[in-house]
């Protein structure tokens, strides 16, 4: 597939449509081109290919291709290959191919790579691996990464970038100039100038724009400002996005425990942070764990058993509360077909309030200052939808089944668990997150049990006390 030479913004858009069909997915025309090439071992063709394609785009390729494929694409492209591709792609394809690449030549690529790209593609090798790795790169990027790995997961310091501009206070603007003229080692963008003293304490910062706009002579203490928005290396990464939301910042300092600048976080890993911690939530949300399209069956399989197994032992406990009133079921079988629609309403009830707290729970919405207002809140809209769906389903009922009383108990009881659903939907969460329990993980599982336990006991126990069975 022959592209035509153009330049600019034009360009991009050319190889963005060569590349992606309407519906945003990688046109198999041009998969078939990269296939091609593959299985004829054309390596200049392949270059000449992706040679143009930004890192998403070679990453979305990546996903595209059959594993040997991808395993092929990587060793013909040798030097070539940019593996800054590798942090767009699923964990498990990442892994399949590092794996089967020489530490030799990983550690020639990183040593390409900004140092939070770097971090992301080593920090899962194992041990013996990245220290291989880590032992042929040059001393200062060495020490630089091995830093940033000793950092837990999932916190500012595992996706800082280590490189970043840093002067004394009294260093002139022109001074500073040269300095990021002359300098090879800086990193190819940055838009803070970052303000130390002699034992690398962050002092302030500037941004480029003030220096651009400030004298040669003026000294850049005289236009720094106070970094306020300094964040611990040790931060959780979903918290340090957080401050970014806040405070609406492009970049901020990375300090350690003793107030010294390490790195900088930027507000392209952020956004990273920002979808994965999205993404964990709403999977977890579901039972399925940290589970990726690219997993094979035995390990999907294996991460969502543990929740199936939970649900499993809850849908036991709602089974023993009609069984509780099998003698009443036994003579109005009417019962065994209403009974689901109680439950069913009042678990999607429940799903619909517990999805609300548990996205405000998880961007510090919904804290001790408004809870109380929030649950009267959601205990009023579970009364009203109660007797909204009430009057719905009990003349559908008594409709149905020619029974005016089978269509006033489930409609209170429609009433009862729509306002126990809202109820659970709020306060499960709530409770969770107090005990330090993730409520993403083990909120649905609760708010189900209740719903589908208090409908099936309100809507049986109403039907057996008002026909009087014993």
């Amino acid at each position: 597939m022959e592209r035509e030479a153009t330049t600019g913004p034009q360009a991009a858009e050319q190889v963005r449509a060569d590349i992606y069909g309407e519906d945003g997915a990688v046109l198999p025309s041009f998969l078939t081109t990269i296939e091609t090439a593959i299985a004829g071992r054309d390596a200049p063709a392949l270059k000449r290919e992706v040679d143009d394609l930004h890192q998403s785009e070679l990453g979305d390729l990546l996903e595209a291709l059959h594993p040997d494929q991808r395993r092929a694409l990587v060793e013909l492209l040798g030097a070539d290959f940019d593996f800054s591709a590798l942090t767009e792609v699923d964990e498990a394809i990442r892994l399949d191919i590092v794996e089967n690449l020489p530490n030799a030549q990983i550690a020639q690529a990183v040593q390409e790579l900004d140092s939070d790209d770097a971090v992301y593609i080593l920090e899962d090798l194992d041990e013996e691996d990245q220290d291989e790795i880590l032992s042929q790169l040059p001393f200062t990027k060495r020490i630089r990464l091995r830093r940033s790995l000793d950092y837990p997961e999932e916190t500012a310091g595992r996706r800082m970038q280590t490189e970043f501009v840093a002067v004394p206070p009294f260093w002139t603007v022109g001074q500073t100039i040269d300095y990021m003229r002359e300098d090879k080692n800086l990193p190819d963008r940055f838009s803070q100038i970052f303000v130390i003293d002699p034992t690398f304490k962050l002092v302030g910062a500037v941004d480029l724009d003030q220096i651009l706009r400030s004298r040669r002579n003026v000294k850049v203490e005289e236009i720094m400002y106070e970094t306020r928005h300094a964040i611990p290396a040790t931060m959780d990464q979903e918290e340090a996005a957080r401050e970014f939301e806040q405070y609406d910042l492009l970049s901020a300092a990375v300090v350690d425990e003793n107030e010294r600048l390490v790195g900088v976080l930027t507000i392209d890993d952020v956004v990273d942070v920002i979808q994965q911690e999205a993404e964990e939530d709403l999977l977890r949300m579901g039972g399925v764990g940290d589970e990726e399209l690219s997993d094979n069956i035995f390990s999907t399989s294996r991460s969502r058993v543990p929740w199936l197994l939970i649900n499993l032992f809850t849908a036991f406990l709602a089974a023993s509360v009609i069984g509780l009133f099998d003698r009443t079921i036994e003579h109005i079988v009417a019962l065994a077909v209403l009974m689901p629609i109680v439950a069913g309403m009042g678990g999607n009830a429940g799903s619909q309030t517990m999805t609300v707290t548990v996205r405000a729970l998880a961007t510090k919405d919904l804290d001790i200052y408004n809870a109380g207002r929030i649950i009267r809140r959601e205990m009023g809209v579970g009364f009203i939808n109660g007797i909204v769906f009430a009057i719905l389903i009990g003349c559908v009922a008594a409709t149905w089944f020619h029974d005016p009383n089978l269509g006033g108990i489930i409609a209170a009881a429609m009433i009862i668990n729509m306002f126990v659903a809202a109820l659970a939907g709020i306060l499960i969460p709530l409770l969770l997150d107090r005990f330090k329990i993730d409520p993403a993980v083990a909120s649905a599982v609760f708010v189900t049990t209740v719903t589908d336990v208090v409908g099936f006991f309100a809507f049986l126990g109403l039907a057996t006390w008002w026909f009087g069975f014993p």
